[in-house]
């Protein structure tokens, strides 16, 4: 059986023809009109106007707006300036000539080349954090190692990822690995009644650990090594830091642990991660 059709439609309802060159270009859009066409919106399209981006457009006797062609081939391209990361304070200043228009293309395709990077960089340390379980307050890499770490050593370990490189902060995860587990027990257990007998036997402990960790990673007795920030920066603050963290029993058992490894003349110098 043949489907039923549709009736032939009169004359006046049929679809009108596609326009041409010319034909009903008397009148231009409205704002409302523009914005749709364009894809915006009538606050972007006042917005662009009061900031200098988009021309006004002529007005009729009974103050509409009338916007032509150019007006939105002009919003069409903003929008996608924009879309492509591109600031309207760039695009105010980068004009119509190709060439400062080439020029401001390259700048943001180089700090979008930097922004993926920094992203990949972030969605690295993620998984880091995420696969070894790290607390958020140490550096990624150091979930197995955070359970030895008290509150005080979180903190300092966290302002030594600032001017450590990779590889000795790697180096640092290892010195935790190695220390004897009783041994930060019992400098964290220290307080102001410690007697000075356990201050000395805990400060020969210490002295022992640090001399391991200079044989073991020779870089520390240079001032320079895999550091990303000047030498008396870094001991300025390192030196601050531990007076900041550790109460004075922790801070006197660093000291004599310096004077044991290094003599009289270095005892208030921080020379490694533990000092």
């Amino acid at each position: 059986m043949t489907p039923p059709t549709d009736p032939e439609p009169a004359p006046d309802d049929r679809a009108p023809a596609p326009p041409f060159p010319g034909a009903g270009a008397t009148t231009g859009w409205s704002t409302r009109e523009l914005a749709e066409m364009a894809g915006t919106t009538v606050n972007t399209v006042r917005h662009y106007h009061r900031i200098g981006l988009l021309d006004e457009p002529e007005r009729l006797g009974n103050g509409y707006k009338q916007y032509r062609a150019r007006h939105l081939a002009r919003l069409v391209r903003i929008r996608r300036l924009r879309e492509l990361g591109l600031p309207l304070t760039r695009v105010e200043r980068m004009g119509d000539r190709p060439g400062t228009v080439a020029d401001s293309l390259r700048v943001l395709d180089a700090e979008l080349a930097a922004g993926i990077e920094r992203l990949q960089r972030a969605r690295a340390e993620l998984a880091a954090l995420l696969r070894d379980r790290t607390p958020i307050d140490v550096p990624a890499g150091f979930g197995p190692v955070a359970g030895r770490l008290g509150e005080a050593d979180r903190a300092l370990l966290a302002i030594y990822s600032t001017f450590y490189d990779e590889r000795a902060l790697g180096d640092i995860r290892r010195m935790i690995e190695a220390e004897p587990a009783d041994l930060d027990r019992e400098f964290d257990a220290l307080g102001p009644d410690t007697d000075e007998e356990t201050r000395e036997r805990l400060a020969e402990r210490v002295a022992r650990a640090l001399a391991g960790h200079r044989e073991a990673f020779p870089w520390l007795a240079e001032q320079g090594a895999h550091r990303t920030k000047p030498w008396s920066e870094v001991a300025r603050t390192a030196a601050r830091s531990l007076h900041d963290l550790y109460g004075e029993a922790q801070r006197d058992v660093l000291r004599r642990a310096v004077l044991h490894l290094y003599g009289e003349a270095a005892a208030g110098r921080p020379g490694d991660p533990r000092e």
